[in-house]
């Protein structure tokens, strides 16, 4: 894997009195603030050291440019499929930009001498910038690492120690990338328009969280009738109250105010035992969501709504009793090891399957693109 230093762009304190206020904006006005002296430039290329603290816990990794070939020859590995639609705003966004404002979020099996050159450089160094959000309670901290000789020990720890790196957040900006990369001139591809920003995460320093659906999809059947289909795929059990699944195969439902455990029957799990990673929420999706419910598309389909799994329970409460067509469904978290099999095999996940931590945002490290666009579209 192929990592590479860059030239950042950062934000200018001096003028940015509300973090939250400016950095939710920056995804739209990105350009204007630039022009007015929001942002300032590094004088030289670096890799950056990046963590994020909230509460008690903590994310560290590396911030660096990827070789966009290393995406399209599959060595950046995708769980997720994308959409065209979204891959057209992404792109211009890029062009109207001529930069792009958020690392996409990479794992890879932690390398414990690149861990630990991390560790080292935090203590033994102050920090570049930090960035807090008082509404969230997150500290955002970049340490600068100019250094040639631990740029060029990091660059070769990756190139032979990390054979691949996994979307963890950022598909669509993947994606994106790949194809104005292949769209330019040849010229333009000389610039650094092959270069994806990206913050590198060990799998050790990321959280997966639980993706949950509100479906509205009883119109077109009763409540009778759609537990008994339900009964010949799970086990059901009636809950006193609200609880998250406790383990994999279990799904917490909400439907007419009532809560219930729904455990799939184990000749339906032998039904898919041939699967090399058998998903929970690719079975729903098949069984349920369009076998029973008649939802045939659920990457488009606006019947479906999803919650990650940090806003809880009471989200998906809130948005179930609202309609009474609606189901709410409260998934187990997929694990790392599951997006890791399943990207390996080069298969993927249903649109929504995780919901990752730590989360980035707009505009707090930026790399700035030489689009002189031959953009052949």
């Amino acid at each position: 894997m192929r990592i590479k230093p860059f030239q950042a762009v950062y934000p200018n304190f001096d003028f940015i009195t509300s973090a939250d206020g400016f950095f939710n904006t920056i995804k739209y006005e990105y350009p204007e603030y630039r022009k007015s002296g929001f942002f300032k430039k590094t004088a030289q290329d670096a890799l950056y050291l990046y963590r994020i603290q909230k509460g008690k816990g903590s994310y560290t990794g590396i911030v660096a440019c990827a070789d966009i070939q290393d995406y399209l020859e599959g060595k950046i590995k995708k769980h997720e499929n994308t959409l065209a639609a979204k891959e057209q705003q992404q792109m211009h966004l890029m062009i109207s930009r001529n930069a792009v404002v958020k690392p996409v979020l990479l794992t890879y099996p932690e390398v414990p001498e690149i861990t630990s050159l991390i560790v080292t450089f935090i203590e033994e160094h102050e920090a570049f910038y930090s960035v807090r959000f008082e509404k969230s309670g997150e500290l955002h901290t970049f340490w600068e690492i100019r250094d040639g000789a631990l740029i060029q020990r990091l660059e070769d720890l990756f190139r032979e120690r990390v054979s691949a790196t996994y979307i963890a957040d950022g598909h669509h900006r993947c994606s994106t990338t790949g194809l104005m990369y292949q769209r330019l001139s040849p010229k333009s591809q000389e610039g650094n328009c092959g270069l994806l920003l990206a913050a590198f995460f060990a799998g050790t320093e990321l959280r997966i969280h639980d993706y949950n659906r509100v479906v509205e999809g009883l119109s077109d059947t009763s409540l009778t009738h759609f537990m008994a289909r339900l009964s010949q795929l799970f086990e059901i059990e009636v809950l006193e109250k609200a609880e998250k699944p406790r383990a994999k195969h279990e799904i917490v439902m909400m439907i007419n105010r009532e809560w219930y455990r729904l455990r799939w029957k184990a000749e339906v799990l032998k039904t898919y035992e041939h699967q090399e990673v058998l998903l929970d929420v690719s079975l729903l999706d098949e069984l349920v969501i369009s076998g029973i419910m008649g939802i045939e598309d659920v990457r488009t389909d606006v019947r479906i709504r999803y919650v990650e799994g940090p806003k809880g329970i009471s989200e998906v409460r809130s948005r179930t009793i609202k309609n009474e067509q609606r189901v709410g469904f409260l998934l187990y978290p997929a694990t790392l090891d599951d997006l890791l099999r399943t990207a390996d095999a080069g298969k993927t996940m249903p649109p929504k399957s995780t919901w990752f931590e730590p989360r980035i945002k707009n505009g707090l490290i930026v790399l700035e693109l030489d689009l002189e666009l031959g953009l052949n579209m």
